[in-house]
């Protein structure tokens, strides 16, 4: 707890758990962080060899921070947390923000690998400012930010609600694409098993 107890240092493991970020990005991903406190958690970490800074190659010339291996190795519990977490999970409340980085995160936590089974499939889920990539192969999820490359099925938020409303089980995907809260391009037989592997 020494290393990971402080306040906002576990947003920052699970931000860069979608792969390296600059300081603007993690500025971004986390709005209501002070910039003192976002500076001196970072250092903290460097300093645990939790997380790593890195220059990119020109023409970048940008410096990102990284999880080392010996950070990556918190993702577990990170995703024992968000499932303990899920079952009371609801829309946002006034003024707070759903970022990329957390909608990657809450897919990783409510994946259920005994649903996917070995399963190879590629799911692009659009949430209006944002999109996930979701690449399952052979049962093994990852999860990351930005459009799929080859997806075997889109799924688009339409109504603030109608993704979650599927994964609580409060909507069908039948009910959701009826009532247009969805909207789906590619396979639409694959909606009821991407529902299944990540229902929580």
């Amino acid at each position: 707890m020494e290393t990971v107890g402080e306040r906002w240092t576990l947003l920052i493991v699970r931000n860069l758990l979608s792969g390296p970020q600059r300081y603007t990005d993690l500025r971004k991903g986390l709005p209501s962080i002070p910039t003192n406190i976002l500076s001196a958690r970072l250092k903290q970490l460097e300093e645990a060899d939790v997380v790593t800074r890195r220059a990119l190659p020109h023409p970048e010339r940008a410096v990102v921070y990284e999880l080392t291996e010996y950070g990556r190795e918190l993702e577990p519990a990170l995703i024992a947390l968000g499932r303990w977490g899920a079952s009371t999970m609801t829309g946002p409340r006034a003024g707070e923000v759903v970022t990329a980085e957390s909608v990657a995160m809450a897919f990783r936590t409510t994946y259920r690998p005994e649903a996917a089974g070995k399963a190879t499939v590629g799911y692009e889920v659009r949430m209006g400012d944002f999109t996930i990539r979701l690449q399952i192969n052979e049962g093994v999820l990852t999860a990351a930010i930005g459009p799929h490359p080859s997806p075997d099925l889109v799924i688009e938020r339409v109504s603030e609600q109608g993704i979650h409303a599927m994964m609580t089980g409060a909507r069908t995907p039948e009910q959701a694409l009826a009532d247009g809260s969805v909207r789906v391009e590619g396979d639409t037989a694959l909606l009821p098993g991407f529902v299944e592997t990540f229902r929580f």
